[in-house]
């Protein structure tokens, strides 16, 4: 080797920009490293003093659309609040269905733990245990008032807790979306024998009834409605009520527009909890979830009944939707179904034998007593209607 190759073998050198640009990635895992530990807590005032506190994060799945109006923003208006009540000490993100776990797949999520907190309707378990089905809704049950007067007041949430119990989850009243429509058809409902070779998503125990009475349903998620009975995969589909059913745009391709919503009168939506992470909360964030929680149930109601005069009118009126009301024959004969299937689930079911007679019990006494007020008071206030009509048009 000469002279002039071993001048050319000088030790390597850090260039100017390659140190720059060093400099600048330990700036940014410092600042990133500043910021976690910012976020591990947050000051709040207590007794007069400033202090740190931990904040929890966590994560809600659905089984709705993200941000679908009603069912999806519901979910996200219970998370703002907790962290607005909390002082940003317990922060939730909300994920739509798909995002991080299928829609059918929310329950179990919430309770291996695999997210903190989940928001569905309780029917869909039914496969994990039947007598969670009456926590949403069932054939011929309670509307909205009395859900949540069962739920609060006359042991429904206690029967709730209970059988979600072995599954680790803690369940909260999370919406409910009043009096439902009975669904949409492409054929006209004149008897029960119409219903025969019908395939219908309807989920739950009016499912059950709606098989025996000669049909067949099918539970499919709502997002996957639309295509499933424009390209003929269903025959029908209820889904909610005139507000979320016009969004989905069910009235552009079906004809017929069914009600009284038999099936669902008065679905309560369910926030689920993980037991250990909620335990693991301190007592005023376990009170905050729990209030929020009560808050989001009446708004969704709030909203529902605000929102679904104004689209029914809308689909009627503008896009030829045919609004038809089921046969009285039609409605009897799923009511007798429904009884026959109540009772026989309860003789193979202890646990659904015990919700079933609290249900029915409180819906006896309701309903006696609703007899005398909300029913009398519909049937005065059309009548006085009416009457008032009738003299106008005599002058």
């Amino acid at each position: 080797m000469n002279a002039t190759s071993k001048n050319t073998t000088s030790k390597p050198r850090w260039s100017p920009l390659i140190i720059l640009l060093l400099v600048a990635l330990v700036a940014v895992l410092f600042s990133l490293l500043v910021m976690e530990k910012a976020t591990d807590k947050v000051a709040v005032m207590v007794d007069g003093k400033v202090q740190e506190q931990r904040v929890y994060q966590w994560r809600m799945v659905t089984t709705w659309p993200k941000d679908f109006p009603g069912l999806g923003t519901t979910a996200q208006e219970f998370a703002n609040m907790v962290e607005s009540m909390s002082g940003g000490r317990l922060q939730i993100r909300v994920y739509g269905a798909g995002e991080i776990v299928p829609a059918m797949g929310v329950f179990d999520a919430v309770s291996d733990g695999s997210a903190e907190m989940g928001h569905g309707g309780s029917y869909y378990w039914r496969g994990k245990a039947p007598a969670a089905q009456f926590f949403t809704t069932i054939p011929f049950g309670m509307n909205a008032q009395e859900m949540n007067a069962w739920l609060h007041h006359g042991g429904g949430l206690e029967l709730w807790r209970e059988v979600y119990a072995p599954f680790n989850i803690i369940p909260f009243p999370g919406g409910n979306t009043g009096i439902q429509m009975a669904g949409w058809f492409n054929k006209e409902i004149n008897n029960i024998e119409d219903l025969r070779g019908l395939k219908m998503r309807i989920p739950g125990l009016a499912g059950d009834v709606f098989n025996r009475a000669g049909g067949s349903s099918v539970n499919i998620p709502g997002g996957e409605l639309y295509t499933s009975l424009q390209t003929g995969v269903i025959d029908a589909a209820e889904w909610v009520g005139p507000s979320n059913d016009q969004a989905f745009g069910f009235d552009q391709i079906a004809r017929y527009y069914y009600y009284p919503g038999w099936q669902e009168p008065g679905s309560t939506l369910e926030l689920l909890v993980n037991k250990p992470a909620f335990e693991a909360l301190p007592a005023d964030l376990q009170a905050i979830v729990t209030h929020a929680a009560r808050a989001a149930n009446q708004d969704m109601l709030d909203q529902y009944t605000a929102r679904n005069p104004r689209a029914l009118n809308d689909m009627v009126a503008k896009e030829g939707t045919e609004l038809r009301r089921l046969p009285d024959d039609v409605i009897q004969r799923l009511y007798d179904i429904s009884r026959e299937l109540f009772e026989q689930q309860a003789e193979e079911d202890p646990l659904f034998r015990k919700v079933w007679d609290s249900y029915r019990t409180f819906l006896a006494d309701v309903t006696d007593y609703h007899k005398i007020t909300e029913h009398t008071y519909y049937d005065i206030r059309e009548q006085v209607k009416a009457d008032a009509a009738g003299s106008e048009g005599e002058e």
